[in-house]
C-alpha cells in the first residue's frame, strides 16, 4: 500500500511525475483549493474531478495563502495535516502546495489535460484556463453538493 506521504511532492518532483504519467498516455486532471475542514461536498467534488481522467493532481494552498484568502483565523488545520488527509483518499494521486494567491504558476508548470473548478466559476474566468486550452486541454466545472461549506461548518461550531 502506498504511503500517503509519498503522494505529497514539491513542484519539481510533481512536474516529473505528471510528465511520466502523460508519457504513458494517462489523462491528468488538476484542481486546487484550501480544503481546510473536509466535508461531503469536498469528497463528492474531488471524486467527480478524478473521474474525468486517469490521475488527479491537487494544488493545495499553503497556510499563508489560506490566511490571505480566507482571513487570519484560517486555516483551522495546518497545511501538512490537510495534505496528509487529502493524500489518504484513493482518488487523489498527487498533492502539491502553492503559496501564491492563485495556482497559475502550478498549472503553467504541470500543464494538466483537464482543469477543474466548482461550477460557481465560469470556465473562461478560471485561473490557468488559457494555459490548459492553449496546450490542447479542457476546462470543466463540477456542481457542488448544496448545503456544504467549511465556512458554514465553522459558523455552526462557533454557535455551540
Amino acid at each position: 500500500m502506498e504511503k500517503t506521504q509519498s503522494k505529497i511532492k514539491p513542484l519539481g518532483e510533481a512536474k516529473k511525475t505528471v510528465a511520466d504519467w502523460k508519457a504513458t498516455g494517462k489523462k491528468v486532471v488538476f484542481t486546487n483549493g484550501c480544503f481546510d475542514i473536509l466535508h461531503l461536498g469536498h469528497v463528492d467534488y474531488l471524486e467527480k474531478a478524478r473521474n474525468l481522467g486517469d490521475k488527479l493532481v491537487l494544488g493545495l494552498n499553503t497556510d499563508d495563502s489560506v490566511s490571505r484568502f480566507k482571513g487570519p483565523d484560517r486555516p483551522i488545520q495546518d497545511e501538512n495535516s490537510r495534505a496528509r488527509i487529502l493524500a489518504a483518499f484513493q482518488f487523489i494521486d498527487l498533492v502539491v502546495f502553492f503559496n501564491e494567491d492563485t495556482p497559475l504558476n502550478l498549472i503553467s508548470e504541470l500543464v494538466p489535460d483537464i482543469l477543474v473548478k466548482g461550477s460557481d466559476y465560469l470556465a473562461e474566468n478560471i485561473v490557468g484556463a488559457d494555459v490548459v486550452i492553449r496546450h490542447g486541454g479542457q476546462v470543466k466545472t463540477i456542481d457542488f453538493v448544496p448545503g456544504y461549506s467549511t465556512t458554514r461548518i465553522v459558523e455552526k461550531i462557533k454557535k455551540t
